[in-house]
This record gives C-alpha cells, sequence and structure tokens, in this order.
C-alpha cells in the first residue's frame, strides 16, 4: 500500500510533466519529475494481437518506452505490481461531441421561407459551414470526461455536429489533470459532412434529402472552380474547404443505404469517405463492402418492444421486430465480411450504456479481438495518430487501463485509467475480490451466499432451503455490510466484516433482529464464474435470417432469371398482333425468346396458363411510391437534384405494385416548383438495391410544373417568386436563355464553372433530356408548348392534362404526348373542367395517351383504371391496354425493351387469372427480366410466415421484459405516402 500510495504521489507530481518549458514557474522551486513509472507483472496488450504475458510497461513523461517481459529499469524509476492484472490500451471515439454545445433548433422562426443566406463572405447556403472550427468553441468538461474514463475512454474525436459541411474536429485527451495545452492532441483532426441540414440556419434549400446530395455536388463543383482562381472575391467556407480536403473527411450517413449515396458523392470526387454508419449494415453487407469504405458503426442497438398488450403489439412492423433482434449482429457481420470500422458511443443515450451494449455484439459474435482493435488500432490508423495512440507502442502516449481480467468480460473491474500518463482511479485496485459462493452460518442457521457482479460493486443472493432472502450490500476499502430479511421480510440481520486479504473465508459481527450481537461465518465454496452462469442462463442469441428486402414479404434470396414456358395462354401483345388465343411464350435469358403454338424447350418450367391471360407488365409513368422524399421546394427551380438518388428500395408499394401487374414506373419530383427535379425511371425488382432498380442508360426525363403548386396558391404566407401564372412562364424563360449561354460557353472551350442546374437545363435545349410536364389548364399548356418552341424542343409529356381535351390537336402538331388520369375530377378548382373522355378524345386526335397513377393504391390498380376508358369514349380493348403497357413506355422512350409481347424484348409479363381489364381478375405470376417477383401462392405462404415469424419475435421479447430489461413503447412506423404536393 504504500508502495502504492508513492507511485500515485509522483504522478501527481508528475502534472507539469508536458508543461511548456518556456512558461515561468511562479508557483515555488523549479524542478521537474524525471521519474520514470514501471508496471510490472501485467498481460500488457500492446495492440490487439501483440499481448505479453508477466511483461512490463515502462512509461516516461506521459510516453511509453518499452513493453516487454524483460525491460532494463532506470535506477530513477517506480515500480508498481500489476501481478494478476492486465493492461489495455485506453479507447478512443472518433464520432464525438465532447466539450462541444451543440446548435440548437431557433423556437421562434416564421412562417416566412428564408431564401437568401443570411451571411457575407461566405459560401451561398447557410448550411454549408466548413468555415467551423470545434477547437473554437470547445471547452474541456471534466465531469462527462469522468464518465468515458470510467467505460475505458482516453482520447475523443469531437465536432460541431450541425449542417451540411461541418468544419473540422479536434483530438482530445481526456486528461483530467492537465491542461488544454496538453489535452489537445490536434486542433483539426478531421473534416465533416452529413446530409442533414443546420438546425440553427433557417434558409430553406435544401429542403430535402435529395436537395442535400446535391448541394454536396455543388459544393465540390464549385470549390474546384474556386481553387483554379476564377473568383475575384473570397469566400471564406471554400477556402476552409480547399485547406482542409488532406484532412481525414468523415461523412454521418447513419443508414445502410445512405452510405451509398455518400460514397457515390465520394467516387464522384475521389474522396475517400470515412463514414458514419446507422447500424443496419447487415441487411445489404454485399453493396457495403463493395464501398471499400472504412466504416464508424455506433452500437444503439434498439430495445425490445413491451408487447404485453397484444393488441399494441400489432401497430410494430416485422421490419422493426427484426431491427431489435437483428442489429447486435451487425458488427459480427462487418468482421465476417472484413470491412474496416471502429466503434463508437454516437446516439447512446448514455455512456453507460456502451458496457452492455458492447457485451451485447459480443454475445452476437463479435470477436473480442476485432472489439478491441475497433475501439483502439483502427480509429488510431483512420485518424493517422498510429504512433499516438491506440496502442503501447514505443513512443505513443501512455493512455491504458489496468483491469482485474479480460476486459469485456461482465465480471471483470476497471481499476484505473491512465491518460497521457496521468492515473485516474476508477476503482481501488487493491480491493480484494469476494465474489464467489459461500456457505454463511449465522446465528446457528446455515444460508447460501452468492457474490457476483463487479469487484467493487458485488452483488447478493441469499437463500434458506431454496428460498430468497431480501438482501442488500455494500463493500468499500475492505469493509462488508450485508443485510438480508427473515422468511416473512419484517426482520432484518446486519452482517458487517473486515475482509482478510489473506483468507478466502469472511468472518465478522452479526446484529440480529432483536439487536443481539453475535458472529457468523462464511465459508467460500466456490470462486466467482460469472461467465459460466451467464452461458447457462442465456442461450446463443436465435437471430433471424435476413430477407431481402429484410422486411415483411422479402425474399429469402433475390429472385433469378429463370426459363419458363407458358402454354396455351391468351396473350395481350400490345403490338399490332393483338390479342391471341391458345398461345405459347417461352422465356429465356431474361428475355421474350418466342412466341407461336406447341412451342417445345428443354429444360424449362412448364405454366399451363390455359384459361389465363399473359399481357406485359403495366408500366406506371407519373407515380412517386420507393421514394425517400418527393419535392425540393427550397428553390424554384431544382433541376439539380435527381429522383434517382432517393429511390427507396424498402417501400412497400414495390410490392403491392407487382401484386398489381406493374412492372416498370417513372419516379418524379413533386410539383412543388416550375422546374424540378430529374426522374428515376425503376423496374420494380423488390429485394434488389436501388442502383440494380434503375434502367441501365436511362432515358433524361425531368419533372416540370404548371398551375396552383408552382405559383403557391395555398402555401400562407410564402412568397418566393413566382407568385403569378405569368411569373411561370418568365421563369421558364429566364432559365432556359441562362442555360443557352452556359451551354455556348461549354462548347466554346472557354473555362466554365460546372452547375449541375445549368447542365440539366442544357441537355433539354440540346434534345438530350426530355420534360415530364405536371399540367391543368389550358392556357397553360399552350404557353409551355410556345416556350418550348421558342427555344426548339418539344415538350414530351403533359402529365395529368386534364384540360388536354381541349387542345388535343395543338399536342398533336406539337408532338407531346399525355399521361392523364381516367377520371379524377373537382379535387381543386383548376379541375373542375375535367372529364372522363379525356383520354378517348386525346387518343382519337393521334396524340399518344397513357394513364398514370400520381397514387400509391391506384398504382397497383391501373388495369381498372385502363378499362374505364372502354366506357368512357368507347376504346377497344386492346387500345384501352395499350394506355398502361406500350404507350407509357414509348412517352418513357424505353418501348425497345418492354411495354409489349414481342420477341426479343424485356421479359416484363403478368400472368392474370382472369380477363386483364377485369376487376376480378388478379396477377398470378409477375416477371421482371424472366425473374418471378411476385408469385400469387408464394404470396400466400409469406403471409403465414409473417404471422409465425412476428409470433416468435413476440415470445422472444415476452422472455426479455420477463428478464427484467427495459423496453419501449410499440409504434407504427408507416412511411409517408407522397403526391405531388407533399413537402
Amino acid at each position: 500500500m504504500k508502495l502504492r500510495l508513492f507511485a500515485l504521489a509522483t504522478m501527481w507530481c508528475g502534472i507539469s510533466l508536458f508543461a511548456q518549458d518556456y512558461f515561468p514557474k511562479n508557483d515555488g522551486v523549479k524542478a521537474e519529475d524525471q521519474n520514470y513509472t514501471a508496471l510490472t507483472n501485467a498481460k500488457i496488450y500492446v495492440t490487439p494481437t501483440q499481448v505479453l504475458n508477466n511483461a512490463t510497461l515502462l512509461i516516461h513523461k506521459g510516453k511509453v518506452v518499452q513493453a516487454g517481459k524483460s525491460v532494463s529499469l532506470p535506477k530513477n524509476t517506480v515500480s508498481i505490481d500489476l501481478e494478476g492484472k492486465s493492461i489495455y490500451p485506453s479507447f478512443i471515439d472518433i464520432y464525438s461531441d465532447f466539450g462541444i454545445e451543440q446548435p440548437k433548433r431557433e423556437s421562434s422562426r416564421g412562417r416566412t421561407a428564408q431564401y437568401e443566406p443570411s451571411r457575407e463572405g461566405f459560401y451561398w447556403n447557410d448550411h454549408i459551414m466548413p468555415e467551423n472550427n470545434a477547437i473554437g468553441v470547445f471547452k474541456y468538461d471534466d465531469k462527462k470526461a469522468e464518465e468515458l474514463r470510467k467505460i475505458g475512454f482516453g482520447t475523443v474525436n469531437t465536432h460541431i455536429q450541425d449542417g451540411i459541411a461541418r468544419g473540422t474536429g479536434a483530438l482530445i485527451a481526456l486528461n483530467g489533470k492537465g491542461n488544454d495545452a496538453e489535452r489537445i492532441l490536434d486542433d483539426k483532426s478531421a473534416q465533416y459532412f452529413s446530409l442533414k441540414r443546420s438546425v440553427e440556419k433557417s434558409q430553406s434549400y435544401p429542403s430535402s434529402l435529395m436537395g442535400s446530395l446535391a448541394l454536396l455536388r455543388q459544393m465540390y463543383y464549385d470549390a474546384e472552380w474556386y481553387a483554379k482562381g476564377n473568383v475575384t472575391t473570397k469566400d471564406r467556407s471554400l477556402e476552409s474547404l480547399l485547406n482542409n480536403k488532406d484532412l481525414v473527411q468523415i461523412f454521418e450517413a447513419g443508414d445502410k443505404d445512405h452510405i451509398l449515396r455518400a460514397n457515390k458523392i465520394g467516387n464522384t470526387f475521389n474522396i475517400p469517405y470515412v463514414i458514419l454508419a446507422g447500424g443496419n449494415e447487415y441487411e445489404n453487407i454485399a453493396d457495403i463492402k463493395a464501398t471499400n469504405a472504412s466504416l464508424i458503426v455506433p452500437i444503439n442497438f434498439p430495445k425490445a418492444y413491451d408487447v404485453s398488450n397484444p393488441y399494441q403489439a400489432q401497430l410494430i412492423s416485422l421490419k422493426d421486430m427484426r431491427l431489435w433482434n437483428q442489429a447486435p449482429s451487425n458488427p459480427k457481420v462487418l468482421e465476417e465480411n472484413k470491412i474496416t470500422f471502429s466503434l463508437t458511443l454516437h446516439d447512446l443515450k448514455s455512456p453507460a450504456e456502451f458496457k452492455s451494449k458492447l457485451a451485447t455484439a459480443i454475445e452476437y459474435g463479435l470477436s473480442k479481438t476485432k472489439a478491441l482493435e475497433a475501439l483502439t488500432t483502427i480509429p488510431a490508423a483512420t485518424l493517422g495518430k498510429s504512433a499516438e495512440i491506440g496502442s503501447l507502442q514505443p513512443g505513443s502516449y501512455a493512455n491504458f487501463l489496468i483491469t482485474s481480467g479480460d476486459i469485456f468480460d461482465k465480471g471483470t473491474t476497471l481499476y484505473e485509467n491512465w491518460v497521457q500518463g496521468q492515473p485516474h482511479i476508477i476503482n481501488d485496485r487493491n480491493l480484494k475480490d469476494i465474489r464467489g459462493d459461500y456457505n454463511l452460518i449465522a446465528a446457528g442457521k446455515e444460508y447460501s451466499l452468492s457474490i457476483s457482479g463487479e469487484t467493487s460493486k458485488p452483488k447478493a443472493e441469499i437463500k434458506q432451503a431454496g428460498e430468497k432472502r431480501t438482501t442488500s450490500i455494500d463493500y468499500d476499502q475492505q469493509w462488508l455490510n450485508l443485510t438480508f430479511h427473515n422468511k416473512e421480510g419484517d426482520k432484518v440481520h446486519r452482517l458487517v466484516a473486515k475482509v482478510d486479504p489473506a483468507s478466502n473465508d469472511i468472518k465478522g459481527k452479526l446484529i440480529l433482529p432483536n439487536g443481539t450481537e453475535t458472529s457468523f461465518t462464511a465459508n467460500r465454496t466456490a470462486p466467482h464464474s460469472e461467465k459460466s452462469k451467464e452461458e447457462k442462463q442465456n442461450p446463443k442469441p436465435e437471430v433471424q435470417p435476413v430477407t431481402y428486402p429484410n422486411m415483411g414479404y422479402g425474399y429469402a434470396s433475390k429472385p433469378k432469371q429463370e426459363t419458363i414456358l407458358f402454354k396455351n395462354a391468351t396473350v395481350w401483345t400490345s403490338e399490332d398482333a393483338g390479342i391471341l388465343e391458345a398461345t405459347d411464350v417461352l422465356v429465356k435469358n431474361g428475355k421474350i425468346d418466342k412466341i407461336g403454338k406447341d412451342l417445345k424447350a428443354r429444360g424449362v418450367t412448364v405454366i399451363d396458363a390455359t384459361g389465363k391471360h399473359l399481357t406485359a407488365g403495366i408500366i406506371d409513368e407519373h407515380t412517386h411510391i420507393a421514394l425517400l422524399s418527393v419535392n425540393e421546394s427550397g428553390h424554384n427551380s431544382t433541376a439539380e437534384v435527381s429522383m434517382e438518388d432517393v429511390v427507396d428500395p424498402e417501400h412497400i408499394g414495390i410490392y403491392r405494385n407487382l401484386a398489381g401487374g406493374v412492372t416498370s414506373a417513372q419516379l418524379l419530383h413533386g410539383s412543388a416548383n416550375p422546374i424540378g427535379g430529374r426522374s428515376a425511371i425503376i423496374k420494380l425488382k423488390w429485394g434488389s438495391s436501388a442502383e440494380d432498380m434503375i434502367y441501365d442508360n436511362s432515358p433524361k426525363f425531368i419533372k416540370f410544373a404548371l398551375g396552383e403548386n408552382v405559383k403557391q396558391s395555398n402555401w400562407g404566407s410564402y412568397s418566393r417568386f413566382p407568385q403569378s401564372r405569368m411569373g411561370v412562364e418568365q421563369l421558364f424563360i429566364n432559365y432556359f436563355e441562362r442555360a443557352k449561354e452556359y451551354d455556348r460557353k461549354k462548347k466554346s472551350g472557354e473555362p466554365y464553372r460546372v452547375d449541375e442546374e445549368m447542365e440539366t437545363l442544357a441537355e433539354i435545349l440540346n434534345g438530350e433530356r426530355f420534360i415530364s410536364c405536371h399540367s391543368y389548364v389550358q392556357s397553360e399548356i399552350n404557353m409551355l408548348m410556345k416556350v418550348a418552341e421558342k427555344f426548339n424542343f418539344t415538350v414530351n409529356t403533359f402529365t395529368h392534362i386534364l384540360e388536354g381535351y381541349k387542345v388535343a390537336d395543338k399536342m398533336k402538331a406539337h408532338g407531346a404526348g399525355a399521361s392523364t388520369f381516367s377520371d379524377w375530377w373537382a379535387y381543386k378548382y383548376e379541375v373542375n373542367d375535367a372529364i372522363p373522355y379525356n383520354a378517348a378524345i386525346l387518343q382519337s386526335q393521334g396524340v399518344t395517351v397513357a394513364l398514370n397513377s400520381d397514387d400509391a393504391e391506384m398504382s397497383r390498380r391501373l388495369n381498372q383504371e385502363a378499362a374505364k376508358t372502354v366506357k368512357y369514349g368507347g376504346m377497344s380493348e386492346l387500345e384501352a391496354w395499350k394506355t398502361v403497357t406500350i404507350n407509357p413506355a414509348k412517352l418513357l422512350h424505353i418501348d425497345d425493351k418492354v411495354g409489349s409481347i414481342k420477341e426479343g424484348k424485356d421479359a416484363d409479363l403478368v400472368l392474370w387469372s382472369h380477363h386483364p381489364l377485369s376487376v376480378y381478375s388478379k396477377a398470378e405470376k409477375t416477371l421482371i427480366d424472366g425473374a418471378v417477383y411476385f408469385d400469387l401462392e408464394k404470396d400466400k405462404q409469406q403471409r403465414e410466415a409473417i404471422k409465425e415469424e412476428k409470433a416468435k419475435l413476440i415470445n422472444l421479447m415476452l422472455k426479455e421484459k420477463k428478464k427484467g430489461n427495459a423496453t419501449q413503447e410499440p409504434k407504427k412506423s408507416n412511411k409517408e405516402e407522397f403526391h405531388c404536393d407533399s413537402l
């Protein structure tokens, strides 16, 4: 004990070891502690894979001198014997907000939107703040530092977690005995980015995920332009962005799909982002691995739901239930796939949760070696600080932990956390470990006593004849205080003892309930073995398998192309061939191989389609399903944003549409602004990634809009231009004039600033991108056609077009197509003149006409919408069917691939139980590229499987509650269904 006190005293004296030698000393004799400290006879983890038994760690002036089994100790060395103890490098949190007061959302924002920036001399968008430096607002908080040290952390990488470009972070040692001059290891450790707007800034743009992505791309293009010296004024934001481009670039994604989005931007600009993950990477591990990105992984695994109320339990989706069950396996899956990752405390409600969450990850299969790497060497290497932190190699900071044993075992005690050579006492390491099983003799009666928990915070359980007694325990500085109640619970026995470090037994004083004093003896019968007890009590976690997508109706494996022969079907070709009776169709290699009578082929799946109808897959020209956002309303033109950036491959609307025979769709931007965003044209490949759903060499489209929505008729006190229909026309003219000049400059070979918005509009002028325009009123339809003709391009499609019957002849002359509703009417003033005969009239004038949904529910019933044109206008059944197959394919310029049954086209087919225009008809099989993506019989099986799996997970959650573990309230997590005007 004397040696330990002496060693601690020398450590306290060493506080000044890091003081700058040029600082004057005014507090006594000028002297400097030159002693070495040797921690001997310990198990030392120099790195997670370099472990030394019975070794010595020698430190001097806050740095590691040597770690080894044979270390020569200088004469001025203070030795500390750590026999039976272990030494680990202290942990590093690479993604922290320690010491930073984070910005808060303004509470008194008005309804009037702010379109312009609030700053001068900075980038044009307030949410881009690379000039921010965490060190400028950093304030060390030792109370919070102590919380982190208690769970093993010695270093944190902190930053301001606000905005899209967030500025630089700072690397801080959690040294409670030094000052900032010593603690700040790097005042510019990394540069940070995210997809989230600033909570403090009010500028309207971006208002969506796709806007954030577009803004990031434009920021980088502008930085490249600025770096070439093409800007005469100073931009402090871009200056900072460029000055810090060689730092580690850390991107907060927070979701498996956002990782792919962030990585795509990184690849575009050759930036190897280190990406904050979301904890659900196991769901899409192949694509995550393909990014080759280093990840920072949170372990904020969700709690089980309280499902004791069966009615509330119905609110919980299978996806959310699975997340609770599967998320703890995420670190293990990353390890198995050899993905480089660090672990972080980010998003934990309290640092105190860290130990149990990490234990859960290890219980679910994460190896202890990888866990230690993810907390030490990997974050150090990620930050380029391997020589300073993360290990106990010579020259590194003396940041280390002293433990009673394996640091990841539940029963292990963390005694001390040394930071920069300064010891921080967590638990008394000289405290005797009294955990174990005892035979307790008290007042002539025999009891069984079991002591578990941590050495310094033990838990006690006393039984007599197998019955538990209410028990409490307190253990401090070798003094044990133990109380337990009698059988009835109304009387208390009090035991107190000074524990003898040399004995396995405990003897002391017993005070009976009547106040009589006597003695007790507790003879140890077995040493503590917490691990083996837990293994018996907690069997290996039962993790549900991942499906594609990982939710209800997901598939165990992704659908694959098959060779299929449909026999004796009524085939609706959507071609000049019309409707073919009793006809065979052979599908091979994802294509329609043959069409004819009595076809034969070997090694095929034969489907008897007698009495059934085979059609091309339905194509929805205008929908907003499968999107994470639909409107970027922050500007009056957002041609720079792309719906391809925000495709949601897990939207249940995809599966439901497949059940309705839909195989392709155009996902359009909304109608919040005259010039909207670029479209995504997808095949509804349920279970595939967003990237795999998008058409290869997809035709380029953009959404324009006219009418009430774009002039903000019902937006309250908004004031963005335009506020009138004539203003909309002037906006189009202005933007196309600017795009024309931009394109001229680009083609001239002159230096030019890449502008994604102007690039898109120039593609329209050059005939490389097509317009699908939200429209209602004939005057505006005429207006846009005249604007287009002024700039020598054609409006490809007027969508909605409910007054199209008034201008059908003009549309035909212009060359525009129509994608309309079958019979929508009077849902707002500008559609009062809508009639259900619109489609038929347009078609009679030679306009290519399609029917669209603009609605998730209607989208899966487009076959019935097509049937209405037979009643309203007298279209033939085949022409009616074309309005949802070949006609939308023509409007989308994909009719060479899909939209009809023709040899050589993609095998996007639907087998219907009855006539496809009938309300009684069901899609029995839906194929895309020759793979079955929906099967009615399999759907029935999946419904039963979902019930069984939910029941299984509910039982597991009930067990969690029974164990006394915390639970969360059930909640419904339905995704919002977007429409044109959704904001």
